[in-house]
């Protein structure tokens, strides 16, 4: 079972503070090829949501148990959807508790019928924090996802998900992350939750550190 084999999963605090500085994306990487940077930029079995062939890529590393996650989901997609030229890549990285592990594998299996991101929008938008199973199972029916396929694709493709939820582990622990949530925006890494403000000047800052 998925819950039972992520249980040595090291429970990381939330940062509080906002923590915005210039990082080579590239220098920080590990040389194990499940932390490399295409790894962690590129894994075809990572949800991605915006502009597949965007000018700027931002990685988010989140937990649906995570208040400051949740707050800070809507100005990120707002700023992804007004600004077109975004790539979100999504690094599903359940640390707070076992229903976060419950609400990434279900997120993750839906993908096998193109529901991730009606999942995914359904276990953000629950208020509150150490949200039970059985309301995010409930949220979850409420997406339009075909429960029955659902099942049928956590069964089959339980493994691939375990492997995608200890990649996103071990890329995490590479960058150093403590907790949720941290973005890889460009060149920058953000290890707290950004405004819609803070967001739109973190992408134009990481634009234009590229074009140096």
């Amino acid at each position: 079972m998925l819950v039972a084999r992520l249980n040595n999963f090291a429970i990381r605090s939330i940062l509080s503070l906002a923590l915005l500085t210039p990082m080579a994306v590239s220098n920080a990487f590990a040389q194990d090829p499940d932390t490399s940077a295409e790894a962690i930029l590129n894994d075809p079995a990572t949800p991605v949501a915006g502009n597949p062939k965007g000018d700027l890529t931002v990685v988010t590393f989140f937990d649906y148990n995570c208040p400051f996650c949740k707050k800070a989901e809507p100005a990120l997609e707002k700023v992804v959807k007004e600004d077109g030229h975004i790539r979100l890549v999504y690094k599903d990285w359940p640390i707070l508790t076992k229903a976060s592990v419950y609400g990434a594998q279900l997120a993750l299996a839906a993908k096998y019928q193109g529901k991730y991101d009606a999942v995914h929008a359904a276990l953000m938008s629950i208020s509150g924090t150490k949200i039970p199973e059985d309301q995010m199972l409930a949220a979850i029916r409420k997406s339009g996802v075909d429960m029955d396929k659902l099942d049928a694709d956590l069964k089959a493709h339980g493994d691939e998900i375990t492997a995608l939820l200890r990649r996103n582990l071990a890329q995490a622990d590479s960058l150093g992350l403590q907790g949720t949530p941290a973005y890889l925006i460009g060149h920058y890494k953000v290890t707290s939750a950004l405004t819609y403000d803070g967001f739109k000047r973190a992408v134009a800052d990481a634009r234009s550190q590229a074009m140096k």
